[in-house]
């Protein structure tokens, strides 16, 4: 089982950080690297922040009725460097903590967020839970940047409840980015100028964040109550052929 924190990196914390009065949901946060966890520092360059500053930058995570802690697999990972061993990692540490959370939000660099996610919805089997990839294309201490929305969002996302029968509302592996939650294994990246940077191929998104959470359940996947099983293994000898008329 690998390591789930690491004293020497910034975003590492053993306290709960934001705990209302009755939190009605416990949310586990994530950190694997990428925009949404970077800050400038007096010199202008990006460097990962810790979460008090993540809590001075974002006030508004104060008003969520819900418990969030966070994690990190160790030293930030540059998306465009995450590997299968990553992936294993993460279902591991998901499955670790499974029975401690109602749910999960990852913080992912955009690059690969869409491959992350659709690996985890196949190693991720049974889950009654929801996890969901989120990112930034700005990163948190710039003005116009989309990490707090983004952020926000997602942990609204992962802590959603049905509200007639009160059971998950995603049960899925999603990402959510600007206003669209995508099924993991359907997301695309599209765009890397604007901040509707993420597409769902081929399904339909599966809610729309507008003034209110908007569901879109007959597309949600629902499964019988079951154990969640994280698999361990994937085979990395895999090549792409292409084919086509003629």
């Amino acid at each position: 089982m690998p390591s789930t924190t690491q004293a020497t990196h910034p975003l590492s914390t053993p306290a709960l950080p934001l705990q209302p009065d009755k939190p009605e949901t416990a949310i586990l946060v994530i950190y694997t690297g990428g925009t949404v966890g970077m800050t400038y520092n007096r010199r202008g360059e990006l460097v990962p922040m810790n979460f008090e500053q993540i809590r001075k930058k974002m006030p508004e995570l104060r008003q969520l009725n819900m418990r969030v802690e966070v994690t990190n697999l160790g030293e930030p990972i540059d998306s465009s460097n995450v590997t299968v061993a990553d992936w294993l990692r993460l279902a591991a540490l998901i499955e670790e903590k499974y029975a401690q959370y109602d749910g999960f939000v990852v913080l992912h660099g955009t690059d690969t967020m869409a491959y992350s996610a659709a690996a985890l919805s196949f190693l991720l089997e049974n889950l009654g839970k929801a996890v969901v990839f989120t990112g930034a294309q700005v990163p948190v201490g710039r003005i116009r940047t989309d990490a707090r929305r983004n952020l926000v969002t997602a942990l609204e996302m992962a802590a959603a409840r049905h509200p007639v029968v009160g059971t998950v509302r995603v049960p899925e592996v999603c990402v959510f980015f600007n206003d669209l939650l995508i099924r993991g294994n359907r997301a695309k990246k599209v765009e890397s100028q604007q901040y509707n940077a993420f597409r769902s191929e081929n399904y339909p998104p599966l809610a729309r964040a507008g003034i209110e959470l908007d569901f879109n359940d007959k597309q949600i996947r629902m499964l019988p109550a079951a154990h969640l099983r994280a698999h361990q293994y994937l085979d990395e000898q895999v090549t792409i052929l292409r084919l086509f008329p003629g």
